[in-house]
Formats: C-alpha cells, sequence, structure tokens
C-alpha cells in the first residue's frame, strides 16, 4: 500500500489545510509518507512522525528529510507528549489497525492545542478500493468461507464512521469527504505479486491458501481484470474516507 499512500498523503494534508509554520504530529507515520507532504506543506514547521514500529521509523529516518522532521517509536493509545504541544494532527490509513482507536483519538485531541485540527483517512474497504474488491469477490467466489476475512469489515472504514468518532469524542466543526486516487498497474502480476509476500489481510489469505488454490485464484483474478485478452496495464480506482474537526 506505500505506493498509494505516497498519493493519498498530499490530499489529506490539504484537507486538512496545513499551513506553513504549523507544528504537526503524524500518528502511525510509517516510513514517512504523510510525514513528507506535511514538511512540503509546511517547510518552515516543526513535524513529529512516530509509529510502533521500530524498523518503519528506521527507515523513515534514513530517508533524506526536512531538518524539521524528527521520528519517534511510540504507541498512538500512549502517545509522549505534552498536553496541547501541536496545532495539528493527523493519521493515515491507520487508526484502523490501531486495538483501541477511541483511545488513539483521545490521545491525539490531548496533544492537540484548543482549535487545533485532527485529521485523519482510511480506506473505504466496501466498494471503495476497487483493487481489493475484485480480490476479495474472486477469493469468496473460490471459497466461499472466505467472506469472513473480506476487509470490507474493517472498522471505521465505511462512511461516517470516522466522522461519529470524532463526534462522540466532542470534536467540534466535523467534516467528512471521501479522496479518490487512481491505482494504476503496469501489468497483471504489478497487481498480482504483492499479494504473495503474506502483508495485510489478503496477503496473509493467500498465505493460508493450497498451492492449487493459489494458482485458481490468480486466474480467476486475470480473467476478471483482462478478461481473454493479452496483458496490459491496469487502472483501478480507490477511494478514502477522510475526516477533520477542531478541538474544544
Amino acid at each position: 500500500m506505500g505506493r498509494w499512500s505516497r498519493r493519498l498523503a498530499p490530499q489529506l494534508v490539504q484537507f486538512a489545510a496545513i499551513a506553513d509554520g504549523d507544528h504537526v504530529l503524524d500518528v502511525g507515520c510509517g516510513t514517512g509518507s504523510l510525514t513528507e507532504a506535511i514538511a512540503a506543506a509546511s517547510p518552515s514547521g516543526r513535524i513529529v512522525g512516530i509509529d510502533r514500529s521500530a524498523p518503519y521509523v528506521a527507515l523513515a529516518q534514513a530517508r533524506p528529510h526536512s531538518p524539521h522532521i524528527r521520528f519517534h517509536v511510540g504507541d498512538a493509545q500512549q502517545l509522549p507528549f505534552d498536553n496541547a504541544c501541536f496545532d495539528r494532527a493527523l493519521s493515515l490509513l491507520i487508526l484502523n489497525f490501531i486495538p483501541r482507536p477511541q483511545t488513539a483519538l483521545k490521545e491525539i485531541i490531548r496533544v492537540t492545542r484548543r482549535n487545533g485540527t485532527v485529521a485523519a483517512a482510511v480506506w473505504d474497504y466496501g466498494d471503495g478500493m476497487e483493487m481489493l474488491r475484485v480480490f476479495w469477490d474472486e477469493a469468496i467466489a473460490l471459497v466461499p468461507d472466505a467472506e469472513s476475512r473480506d476487509e470490507r469489515h474493517m472498522p471505521l472504514s465505511r462512511q461516517g464512521e470516522l466522522a461519529t468518532l470524532w463526534r462522540r469524542h466532542d470534536v467540534q466543526s466535523v467534516a467528512e469527504a471521501p479522496i479518490t486516487i487512481d491505482t494504476s498497474f503496469a501489468s497483471f502480476d504489478d497487481y498480482w505479486t504483492p499479494f504473495l509476500a503474506r502483508q495485510g489481510p489478503a496477503g496473509a489469505y493467500v498465505a493460508s491458501l493450497s498451492e492449487s488454490d493459489v494458482h485458481q485464484l490468480r486466474r480467476n483474478l486475470r480473467r476478471r481484470l483482462l478478461g481473454d485478452g493479452p496483458d496490459r496495464r491496469i487502472m483501478l480506482r480507490a477511494r478514502a474516507w477522510a475526516v477533520r474537526g477542531t478541538v474544544p
């Protein structure tokens, strides 16, 4: 998902109205895609990225980045920062993977100043992520028991769910909007190969299949995306739901 998060990040930054000079926290920064997009919008601001994965943080630190950026290893559910020390706090594609997102949001609000902005985005795993919708439709057609593992059941991924979470925590002036990008694959293998890396729910599901089912799923997906024609570039759409609000 890394290549798509890099394309989504600038749109979340724009949605959150980041201004130059802002002191901004990136919660669940991973390897720094959103952090870098924030820094581009606020070149004189101070930007902090935090993630619980030490290897991701090490990769983020190793990449060339602005001297105004700092990265930390830490848990979104227990942020190691003082109260009200950031102008804005953002989170990209991570809240639905946090065991207690309510606790994480409380922490995000705590470290953001009064009238500061808290914003996040999560993929629409139901109908908005065509690359995954195609995958799970074919996986379920092949093995109906796969339905329980379909990512459409992911929390906070449907329209209105992030906004509801924000309002439950008394965030003010809540706004929600879809963010859509194109996901382009150079070939069928460019689409298929990442599912073999055992990453994410779809990758874990492929790893659980027999070799014959993996081959059949691949054949079915190729037919779904290319028909009986030759290999070619594949263009699909991906939608995320974004929310922003003001700390009271």
